[in-house]
């Protein structure tokens, strides 16, 4: 697949099949974010690749953090907690992303887009491999819980997203874009 091709058929996926994804491949996929332009060379990614027990435990995270910010009946909640659950155990692979910080606000906006950089590599070369892949920012990885169980100091990273990775089980038609035109000018 030529790069073109990779940028113009990538799809998120949401939906995955349940065959294994390969450490060969989640870590070429992820080896590709390392090459991802970044300014002053601070390469601020980190990649925190979750087993099938910190899997589990970030899934009972979210089904915890989704319980305590619904307002709901009781059988509502359960079943809100058991889908959110369901949802992280079903993705073959998880890998949560994070952006290191300085304290410098000027760095830290440009490592973030870095970072961001790094996330279209590791989608487009998973794509290339065969896999999907879903950026996620939920609702849940901004709290405390979900630094704590992922070894993230919170002074010193902030967790940009997780990054769930498969199959695909469905990939979806694409969407329509807005033409070159509507987006791009040319000053004199």
């Amino acid at each position: 697949m030529n790069l073109f091709d990779a940028i113009h058929t990538r799809r998120t996926i949401k939906e995955f099949t349940a065959q294994p994804v390969p450490d060969d491949l989640l870590h070429r996929a992820l080896d590709a974010g390392r090459w991802a332009q970044n300014h002053r060379m601070s390469e601020p990614w980190r990649f925190v690749i979750l087993g099938p027990q910190s899997q589990r435990a970030i899934a009972a995270i979210s089904g915890d953090v989704l319980v305590q910010t619904a307002r709901a009946d009781a059988e509502t909640l359960a079943k809100m907690r058991a889908d959110a659950e369901a949802k992280i155990l079903s993705k073959p692979r998880v890998v949560a992303v994070t952006c290191c910080l300085c304290g410098d606000k000027e760095v830290e906006t440009e490592d973030y887009a870095a970072v961001a950089c790094a996330v279209q590599n590791i989608q487009l070369a998973a794509w290339g491999l065969g896999l999907g892949m879903q950026w996620s920012t939920s609702h849940f990885t901004t709290r405390p819980m979900t630094y704590e169980l992922l070894g993230v100091d919170p002074a010193r990273e902030m967790i940009v997203g997780l990054l769930y990775f498969g199959y695909p089980a469905v990939v979806p038609d694409p969407k329509p874009r807005k033409p070159l035109a509507e987006v791009a000018r040319t000053l004199p």
